[in-house]
């Protein structure tokens, strides 16, 4: 079967984009059509279009929205490597920004010079992103000055703003209810922190766990990752997502395990050093049960809101004296930009580029049944 995608890297991600009418018409037949078009599962994903990383290994599913207030619906949708597996419980920050150029270049969204805003309605966690796109000559614009960490080169920035992200995928600031929880490890009882803000976290301190927290992706050893793994596992049962033992496979995505740590000095991946007086916080995260060669968007948007918050392991570590927060991650160094309105958090803003990089159809193995519109076509 021969169905419509683009290819496009939004962010340090890159992903598959389809058009909601081109997707099987019974829903429940979307995890395998999504499987099939990346290869998976596949530690190579050599027979689809996935690049076997986590981070090449996603989707997004695009609708014109006729919900006032909103222009574009955009389901995520990350895709396992090596398992019968789609998550479709959490977003992908990264991968939303590249949603506000597909949707302005496929015909969604009338572009308007020099900023086009789009509105975009995340179907998995029912949160509203606004996008913040350059446009020229009633196309978007890619070339620019600006750099983010991770991407080599520079492009057009796109300004993503995260309104009112509390509660994204479980409903509730803080799923256990508490700021702080303790649990038991193999080696010794240690505070968390799990923080649902734009995709739930789990928040551990790096010393907590042997670490320092200027690690490097390739630093990690089996051994490490197998008890941040156990950590993040009972964690996504704390949530209810799944039991502990089942959750690697059931809820491989939600909670993110993330480290914390004080600022420090680090040689980052592309070796240039970062001082800790140029941060506010040292952070690693785990995607898909591996080191994240940078940061997740929504990593960032939640760990923002987590500095802001009292009495979270944040709270020790972080210390607030402007509305820029500064995130060290292993690719340098992020910022996001909080508007606070009466006291409380209204939004908080990124800068991501993205480019679409090829457009054309991929040809599944087996066949689907299409959407009625896509048949008509």
């Amino acid at each position: 079967m021969k169905v419509p995608v683009v290819i496009m890297r939004g962010g340090t991600s890159k992903g598959v984009f389809l058009n909601y009418e081109n997707m099987p018409e019974n829903r429940a037949v979307w995890e395998d059509f999504l499987l099939d078009i990346m290869g998976s599962p596949d530690q190579r994903q050599i027979d689809g279009l996935g690049g076997a990383n986590s981070l090449t290994s996603k989707a997004a599913i695009i609708k014109k929205s006729y919900i006032e207030g909103v222009d574009i619906e955009y389901t995520f949708a990350q895709i396992s490597i090596e398992d019968q597996l789609v998550d479709f419980k959490g977003n992908c920050g990264n991968i939303s920004s590249a949603v506000g150029p597909y949707a302005i270049e496929q015909g969604l969204v009338h572009a308007i010079e020099p900023v086009t805003i789009v509105r975009i309605f995340n179907t998995n966690t029912k949160k509203l992103i606004i996008a913040e796109v350059e446009v020229k000559n009633g196309k978007v614009k890619t070339e620019g000055k600006c750099s983010i960490p991770g991407v080599p080169g520079t492009g057009s920035p796109i300004y993503l703003s995260f309104t009112r992200s509390e509660g994204a995928v479980t409903g509730k600031l803080f799923p256990t209810g508490k700021p702080v929880d303790w649990i038991q490890t193999n080696n010794s009882t240690i505070p968390i922190s799990i923080i649902d803000v734009a995709n739930p976290l789990v928040f551990v301190r790096a010393e907590d766990v042997g670490l320092k927290g200027n690690e490097l992706p390739h630093e990690y050893t089996p051994e490490k990752l197998k008890e941040l793994e156990e950590i993040r596992s009972l964690a996504a049962e704390m949530c209810h997502f799944s039991k502990k033992e089942e959750a690697t496979k059931k809820s491989p995505a939600v909670p993110k395990m993330t480290l914390v740590a004080p600022p420090m000095d680090f040689i980052d991946v592309t070796g240039i050093k970062r001082n800790a007086s140029e941060m506010d916080l040292a952070i690693r995260m785990m995607s898909m049960q591996k080191p994240h060669q940078a940061l997740a968007i929504t990593g960032a948007i939640c760990t923002t809101a987590g500095a802001f918050l009292k009495d979270t392991i944040l709270s020790d570590i972080v210390t607030i004296n402007h509305e820029i927060l500064r995130l060290a991650h292993p690719a340098g160094i992020m910022e996001t930009k909080v508007d606070l309105l009466a006291g409380h958090i209204n939004s908080i803003k990124v800068v991501r580029t993205a480019r679409t990089i090829l457009e054309g159809s991929v040809f599944t193995k087996d066949d689907y049944q299409l959407s009625d519109f896509a048949k008509e076509a």
